[in-house]
């Protein structure tokens, strides 16, 4: 059983207590954070990485933490859109939990109906991480600067930099001009 905690910055928009609910997660993983990307396709492109280098195993299980489900399309090419589904379709055994508090649509909307059909059962969503879920074996997290105020992000990326391991990957693809990215981008379409 291999695990990864997927964790999307904008997932905590709509948090009571954003910086407080991250250092819950971070807690409950009891483990450092391994890398920081700016866009989710760049979490997805590390995973197969390691994957492919022989790393680490197929993933048995995603706890996927984030505003989106990701799996807008079925297009070849993985975008930030389509995550989840490349990540589904790359490991056909590997289970996906939404952790979400409200689910704002369903991958059932985007997906062809034989598609969805075939991923509906390894597909889970709801506000607590099912209790049987394993802990992570790598933990990344997505900045998404676009989804989310400078200020909010800045404050998340404090605690996650407090989860920062020594063997964690040190480069964080946080551009220095996404610091200036004005919060009138947050709600901006993906």
């Amino acid at each position: 059983m291999y695990s990864i905690l997927d964790i999307d910055l904008d997932y905590f928009n709509l948090a009571k207590d954003p910086i407080r609910a991250l250092r819950h997660l971070l807690h409950w993983a009891s483990r450092p954070v391994d890398f920081v990307v700016e866009r989710h396709s760049h979490a997805f492109q590390r995973w197969k990485r390691r994957f492919r280098a022989g790393r680490i195993p197929a993933p048995s299980h995603i706890l996927h933490v984030d505003e989106h489900h990701d799996m807008m399309d079925e297009r070849a090419n993985t975008n930030i859109g389509n995550v989840m589904y490349q990540a589904m379709r790359t490991w056909p055994r590997c289970k996906v939990h939404w952790l979400i508090q409200q689910p704002i649509d369903s991958p059932a909307m985007w997906l062809t109906d034989a598609t969805w059909k075939s991923l509906r059962r390894r597909f889970s969503r709801g506000p607590i991480i099912p209790p049987d879920w394993p802990r992570p074996d790598i933990v990344s997290v997505c900045t998404s600067p676009a989804f989310l105020p400078s200020t909010l992000r800045q404050g998340l990326l404090e605690v996650v930099q407090m989860f920062r391991g020594a063997n964690s990957e040190e480069r964080t693809a946080e551009p220095p001009h996404a610091q200036r990215i004005s919060s009138r981008f947050a709600c901006a379409g993906r």
